[in-house]
């Protein structure tokens, strides 16, 4: 299928050939009609991947501090690769999508095939969509009209903040697409609106429909035009939907309100706020967050989970409905807002100038005919089974940034990928001459030409992939950890049976740094502190989700069980953790954990999220016959009291290189496993007695 993506590295948008979606649980698989082209955001899109680096760095100064504190703990190398490679990526543009159901995910009920939605799908011929970012579309209303439910949305979202009672005098700064939506929603709700624009055709459109409109470029004071319009009184709200660099709109806007006015902003503006203004009159300030409450919360938005109805009245959904209803009932023509309708092959009459275009709202028509195949031919290599050919399943920052650069190094036969949208997936395939990109995972099981099956998608996966790989007969590779509950591990354990090789993302063992530690130590018992100062992630974020990231200690900490394990050449015999949480049951990611080893040996993994990330990320200490070796960031490792050894410094080495050169070799030669499948099980088993540990208080035997 075709799709429209932009690299924000050079700012060129391209109609990309993408495999096409498929109805993922929870989702509704849409064939696109028609999709609205959401011109003040996707410009700021457009002009900040054209812009230079140094632009973009100004435009973005807390990700440069980020930036210069990576380069002070892992070296600059390291640094520039991983920022190229984040600029690398393509971004899908678009959110104001009309369609066709034409396929039904497991756990949908509320819509069929053939049902007309509204949703914020993206401009591509098919899209995949979770159920309560969908809307049905009244009979009465169009596809074109249908097209502005989603930026309408984010419109009736900041009046839903607002709050306007019926007479209020209500002021949009900023009259485009969403500002005359949204002041045309007002006069609907029975207020006086001011719109104000610099555009004298948008001035003129707000007109028709009962909008008062200053254009401050001729001479209009607009502070003093709504304090004589209000006889003194001042605005009883102010929705913001410009889109400027300046203070001046913040400035202005406290200036024109009431004493206890709303200000709410719905765009992008400068916010260097005057304490005095908003102090004097106690306004009250209030940033919407797009298409209502629902919005960025996984549970709702992903996992299908309503919010209740009489606790919250308005939720992204129910915004969305209540666009279409306004449209279908004629309180809200958007019919007249269309400037063009371009053909979806002729895209680039909308993207090619779009920072100087003066369009409201252009239409994206699509094809009634289009490719729906799940799978794309990148390149023309050819694969012959039997001969280590790799497919991936996930194309997230590890396989992005990590995985495929060293994949390419060694020149390892990669034959297939598969992503969730396929964008990301199709950029990696044509970056890595990888043969073929694919929505749908099990293609590559099927597929006789790939020997290793490699696994990097969220951790709530791995362990349902990895059984169905083993069952294809395909070796796999899977990145930590191997499962998140005991259950997922019980049916590797079924399905695994030696044939073929199954290998755990711990990579840390591979090392140079590690591999010199443990010629210098032996087997011998030892004591080992490993620390990693993590940094802290926001609780949002789905690693912290038990049922999806299995936390931080599961999903993280497990890397350095599997190191210690290896360095002590012994198995973890029981664990004991301790967390700064004042709840017991909850998860945590600043833990300390107590390893003991059935040959003596002790470990203390200090797993931190509270340090500063300007310290060193990774810290191990090893204690043994008189002899302390310590690495820093496995950058530096120093040894005292050992012989014929005193230092190694490299760059930053975890053994990512080392394990996927191993691993593609044993793929094609044949030989012992990487790591011992007993290890490999005692560490997952001992990531799990460190979440018992916590709850219930004890030593737990593993």
């Amino acid at each position: 299928m075709k799709q429209i993506i932009q690299s924000f590295k050079t700012g060129e948008t391209i109609l990309e050939e993408v495999p096409a979606p498929i109805a993922k649980r929870g989702c509704v698989l849409i064939k696109t009609t028609r999709s609205l082209v959401s011109v003040g955001t996707e410009r700021m899109l457009v002009e900040f991947g054209k812009a230079n680096m140094l632009q973009k760095a100004m435009q973005q100064p807390d990700r440069v501090k980020q930036v210069l504190g990576k380069v002070k703990t892992d070296g600059l190398k390291p640094t520039l690769d991983a920022v190229f490679n984040k600029l690398g990526q393509p971004l899908p543009l678009g959110y104001c999508n009309v369609g066709r159901v034409v396929a039904v995910g497991e756990g949908v009920n509320d819509y069929s095939i053939g049902d007309r939605v509204a949703s914020n799908g993206p401009h591509a011929e098919y899209v995949s969509v979770p159920k309560n970012l969908c809307a049905h579309i009244p009979d009465n209303v169009t596809d074109e009209e249908a097209a502005f439910t989603v930026i309408g949305s984010i419109g009736l979202q900041g009046i839903r903040l607002c709050n306007p009672q019926l007479g209020e005098t209500i002021v949009v700064v900023g009259l485009g697409l969403i500002g005359l939506i949204t002041a045309e929603l007002l006069v609907a709700n029975g207020c006086t609106v001011i719109g104000i624009d610099l555009d004298p055709n948008k001035i003129e459109i707000a007109a028709k429909k009962g909008i008062i409109g200053i254009n401050p470029r001729e001479g209009v004071d607009v502070v003093k035009f709504v304090t004589d319009y209000t006889d003194n009184a001042g605005a009883d709200g102010v929705i913001i939907t410009a889109s400027a660099k300046t203070d001046e709109i913040i400035a202005q806007a406290a200036k024109m309100s009431r004493k206890r006015g709303r200000i709410i902003l719905v765009g992008v503006i400068g916010l260097n706020i005057s304490r005095a203004d908003f102090y004097e009159k106690e306004l009250t300030f209030q940033v919407s967050c797009s298409y209502g409450p629902g919005r960025y919360d996984d549970s709702y938005e992903k996992g299908g989970n309503d919010y209740p109805l009489p606790f919250v009245r308005w939720t992204e959904q129910r915004n969305f409905k209540a666009i279409l209803q306004t449209i279908s009932s004629k309180k809200l023509d958007v019919a007249s807002l269309i400037t063009e309708r371009i053909p979806l092959q002729d895209f680039n009459k909308i993207y090619s100038n779009i920072s100087n275009k003066e369009s409201i709202a252009s239409i994206i028509e699509y094809p009634e005919q289009s490719n729906s195949s799940d799978t794309v031919t990148v390149t023309s290599g050819t694969f012959s089974a039997g001969q280590g050919g790799i497919g991936i399943i996930g194309a997230g920052n590890f396989t992005s940034m990590t995985m495929l650069p060293v994949l390419n190094e060694i020149k390892a036969p990669v034959y297939s990928i598969a992503s969730l949208a396929g964008v990301t997936g199709t950029s990696l395939a044509k970056k890595y001459k990888i043969g073929k990109s694919t929505t749908d995972y099990k293609s590559i099981l099927q597929d006789p030409a790939i020997d290793l099956v490699i696994i990097t998608t969220r951790h709530n996966e791995h362990a349902h992939m990895v059984v169905e790989s083993l069952k294809a007969g395909k070796h796999v590779f899977v990145e930590k950890p191997l499962a998140i509950t005991r259950e997922g591990l019980d049916e590797i354990l079924k399905a695994y049976n030696g044939s073929k090789t199954l290998t755990v993302g711990f990579n840390r063992r591979f090392s140079p740094h590690m591999q010199k530690v443990k010629q210098q130590v032996g087997n011998v018992p030892m004591n080992v502190i490993a620390t990693m100062n993590a940094g802290a992630i926001p609780a949002n974020v789905w690693v912290h989700d038990m049922k999806v990231g299995g936390g931080r200690i599961i999903g993280e900490a497990c890397h350095y069980m599997d190191l210690i394990t290896y360095l002590t050449g012994s198995k973890i015999k029981a664990v004991c953790m301790n967390a700064m949480t004042q709840n017991p049951q909850a998860n945590t990611d600043n833990a300390s954990i107590l390893l003991q080893y059935e040959n003596g040996s002790t470990g203390v993994i200090n797993y931190f999220a509270n340090g500063s990330k300007s310290y060193s990320k990774e810290r191990i200490e090893v204690y043994a016959q008189e002899r302390t070796i310590i690495t820093d960031n496995f950058r530096i490792t120093e040894g005292y009291g050992t012989s014929n050894f005193s230092k190694l410094k490299t760059n930053v080495d975890k053994g990512h290189a080392a394990q996927f050169k191993l691993l593609v070799e044993r793929i094609k030669t044949g030989g012992q496993a990487l790591i011992p499948m007993d290890e490999i099980v005692n560490t997952t088993l001992a990531s799990f007695a460190a979440i018992e540990s916590l709850m219930e208080r004890r030593w737990v035997e593993v």
